[in-house]
């Protein structure tokens, strides 16, 4: 039954995790959408406030801080949700809304007064203290929840490494760290890769080894039959919050091979292998090992993401904060 409250939900562009909790806060309170950017975006944010008792903000941006500010004036509670890109500030990488300086006060002042910070990861919420200098006493650890009966195994698995990777600009290429997979493609000529999410023109401009095959973007449901098939997932990126991918992939018994960074040690546990960010040596070795092992070790990887990620759990956190906000 759906509570009375009246939330306006807002992101700044669509993606899968965005409408899975678009679709979880409609099933419990009256919900209006707001997904778009742009300074018309802004106008339609501060007029869709006005018959809002909760705003819901995926990613702490310049949105949220002009609903943060908005809702305050108004008496509106505000929940932001964390998920990565919103608390980097990585120069090296030119990754993170942080390195702009005029963003980053609207995220700051999101951060600070949002009556409630949700990140996905516990590493997210040091991140966010550490940039929005504050104690972070809102902030609170609610990862992201899957499906465990749409993501399954099927079959048998075959010896190819998949990573799924939206990689359209040459800057993302060191973040999904597809130049360290490339390299240790060549240095493994016999083992199938199979790269899903970059371009023709960024596959173009790579050195790919004979062994690597890439796929376009595209839609969430399609990869199903790409996490089933292969055997080993491969998430090696130099910058991480909960990757969807990764869950998704383990849900269907692959063997996860991830990098030790942000929310992959959080998915991967003991179920899994990780390496050293940027390390090829280190990626190959784990790649190695993960290919010898047998379905023990693909087992152990669903059973892992279905007893701490059930998207029950994330339901039932959300509909409990959010009536929080009006104990």
């Amino acid at each position: 039954m759906k509570r009375y409250v009246d939330i306006l939900f807002v992101a700044a562009f669509h993606a899968p995790f965005v409408q899975d909790d678009a679709d979880t806060l409609e099933k419990n309170f009256n919900v209006k959408k707001y997904i778009g950017h742009g300074y018309f975006a802004v106008v339609k944010i501060i007029l869709n406030l006005m018959t809002a008792d909760v705003v819901f903000c995926w990613f702490a941006s310049v949105y949220a801080g002009v609903a943060v500010l908005v809702g305050r004036v108004l008496g509106i509670k505000s929940v932001i949700v964390v998920g990565g890109v919103d608390v980097a500030k990585e120069p090296e990488l030119n990754y993170g809304i942080w390195l702009s300086p005029w963003r980053a006060k609207f995220v700051r002042y999101a951060l600070r007064h949002a009556d409630r910070v949700l990140v996905v990861d516990p590493s997210l919420r040091h991140d966010a203290t550490r940039l929005a200098e504050y104690d972070g006493q809102n902030i609170a650890y609610v990862p992201t929840g899957y499906d465990c009966e749409k993501w399954k195994p099927t079959g048998v698995k075959v010896p190819v490494v998949l990573t799924v990777a939206v990689v359209q600009d040459e800057a993302r290429i060191k973040v999904k760290g597809l130049d360290v997979l490339l390299q240790a493609a060549t240095r493994l000529p016999d083992t199938r890769f199979v790269i899903v999410g970059t371009t023709q023109k960024i596959a173009t401009a790579l050195r790919v080894p004979s062994n690597v095959t890439f796929h376009p973007l595209m839609e969430r449901e399609k990869l199903l039959p790409f996490y089933q098939h292969a055997k080993v997932y491969c998430q090696p990126s130099r910058r991480e919050g909960l990757p969807n991918t990764l869950c998704e992939a383990m849900l269907c018994g692959c063997i996860p091979v991830a990098s030790n960074v942000g929310g992959n040690p959080t998915a991967v546990g003991q179920a899994g292998l990780l390496f050293p960010s940027g390390s090829v040596e280190d990626l190959v070795k784990a790649l190695e090992h993960a290919l010898s092992l047998d379905e023990q070790a693909s087992l152990k990887a669903r059973a892992r993401i279905v007893s701490l990620f059930p998207k029950e759990k994330r339901e039932a956190e959300l509909v409990r904060i959010i009536e929080g906000l009006f104990a």
